[in-house]
């Protein structure tokens, strides 16, 4: 088990996640609309908050499983590695990359709305990745694979799934804050830690 206590920001990254996404799961499911990712709110009517706020709040139990999971495995490593500030720099920077480019792509539509950490998640998946890509993770806890196959194959899925999403969909997933994460992740940990990605090359054989 991952002692927590020596990794105070991913420890409270996870609790707050827990925290607002239960609370607005079970008593006050009017607030996804409210906290939600909408382009047409931000750009519209000014309401910034919401590139931070949407990274609290999820879909169901499972999507919040599954990214808290993915936090719990991930973050404490990257934390002690780029130390607290640091840490924090690459996840919230994920996030707004993340919602950043759902911003550009989704700038037109009026009912666009998504929540989630996932954009927040791929980030700090791939500033693992550029670190150790060839550790082995088992996914569904049996099936190996190195770390650079899941996290480039997570991103493979999100961008075919987004071709299927009904771009009136409400509070859904979203799929292209994956990649904006996985970029942002990418781009924040070289500025933070230079040497990250002579690392990560000389890993890879290039």
């Amino acid at each position: 088990m991952l002692d927590l206590t020596q990794t105070p920001i991913t420890l409270a990254l996870l609790v707050v996640n827990v925290v607002v996404s239960v609370l607005v799961l079970r008593s006050r499911p009017q607030l996804i609309n409210t906290l939600a990712f909408r382009p047409e709110r931000i750009l519209r009517h000014g309401e910034i908050y919401r590139l931070v706020t949407a990274g609290f709040v999820h879909v169901n139990g499972a999507h919040l499983l599954v990214n808290m999971l993915t936090l719990y495995f991930f973050g404490p490593w990257l934390e002690l590695t780029l130390g607290p500030i640091g840490y924090l720099i690459l996840y919230f920077g994920s996030e707004l990359a993340a919602h950043g480019l759902s911003l550009v792509i989704h700038r037109r539509s009026r009912r666009y709305s998504a929540v989630g950490a996932s954009g927040a998640i791929t980030g700090v998946l791939f500033a693992f990745c550029l670190y150790e890509p060839f550790r082995m993770l088992y996914l569904f806890f049996a099936i190996p694979i190195p770390a650079i196959v899941f996290a480039i194959g997570f991103v493979a899925i999100s961008l075919y799934a987004m071709q299927g999403r009904d771009p009136n969909q409400v509070g859904g997933l979203a799929h292209e804050a994956h990649l904006g994460g996985a970029i942002g992740g990418v781009l924040v940990t070289v500025l933070l830690d230079p040497r990250a990605l002579p690392l990560f090359l000389q890993q890879v054989g290039l």
